[in-house]
């Protein structure tokens, strides 16, 4: 009788958490759209005065660079729906994951709202804070294999999110800085070309860490490289203006890309040659 209640406790246990974690899909979707403007909200590059506009700073990425964020709702509601569903909802995999992931869509939705209320330096803060619950997503995922499923719903839009997630937490760095210290936008050109490098040796590591979980390796630096690359193309062509740091950038996206592919294709190699062994 005691064992039948304890799994009783711990199946309702399970059901609520998966409730939980749906309704903090929900919460993120209302707060993207809300940030995009509707229900009364203001636009993310109408907010804090302009200073997170795609034309406020040298690392700002250009205006298409934001289309991703569908990529990733679309790739979190899928998530939710998964850790739902008795069977693959019960992967250790998933339920490893599920408060972090729950965690990063309700930090998401306080980085809006701070970016709201004009707090840049909160929003710093919060974009470090969702990077830290990722990274530990990420590492939990990393060790194990994915089933199929898995691949899509989970691994893939966690690595798209982090990915993204750093090049936001720059260019919002960025954008402090040029708030605090009352800055033009086209100032900084070596802070931006240091941050550049920063951001560049990030991708890498990630591709090297995550070269035995090919999934969530291309997923996190594909997102860092395409925030990279709009941030070339925003300098290349659009305001403010500034080729070094546009061609800088653009050289970031390619190198981080290339990573990707050594490791993949280094992993693949130690692989066959185990197998032949």
């Amino acid at each position: 009788m005691a064992s039948m209640t304890t799994e009783t406790r711990g199946r309702t246990a399970g059901v609520i958490e998966r409730a939980v974690i749906g309704v903090g899909a929900l919460v993120a979707l209302a707060g993207a759209a809300w940030g995009s403007g509707a229900f009364g909200g203001t636009p993310i590059e109408e907010a804090a005065d302009g200073a997170l506009a795609a034309d406020a700073t040298l690392l700002a990425p250009a205006s298409p660079a934001f289309g991703i964020w569908s990529v990733i709702y679309t790739g979190l509601v899928a998530f939710a729906v998964v850790q739902a569903l008795p069977g693959p909802g019960s992967s250790p995999r998933v339920r490893a994951v599920g408060w972090h992931v729950l965690a990063a869509m309700v930090l998401n939705a306080a980085w809006i709202y701070v970016i709201q209320e004009d707090r840049l330096l909160w929003s710093v803060g919060v974009l470090v804070a969702i990077v830290v619950v990722l990274s530990h997503a990420v590492i939990r995922l990393s060790r194990s294999g994915p089933s199929v499923l898995e691949a899509l719903t989970v691994d893939l839009p966690i690595g798209l999110y982090l990915g993204w997630a750093t090049v936001a937490t720059v260019a919002n760095l960025t954008a402090v800085g040029v708030d605090w210290f009352d800055l033009e936008p086209d100032a900084g050109m070596p802070a931006a070309l240091g941050a550049l490098a920063a951001a560049t040796m990030i991708g890498i590591a990630i591709a090297r860490d995550l070269g035995p979980s090919p999934v969530l390796a291309w997923a996190t630096t594909a997102a860092l490289a395409w925030g990279l690359a709009w941030i070339g193309y925003g300098r290349l062509e659009d305001r403010p203006d500034d080729a070094v740091v546009g061609w800088a950038a653009l050289a970031a996206a390619g190198l981080v890309m290339l990573a990707v592919v050594l490791t993949t294709v280094a992993a693949g190699w130690r692989g066959w040659r185990s197998g032949s062994n």
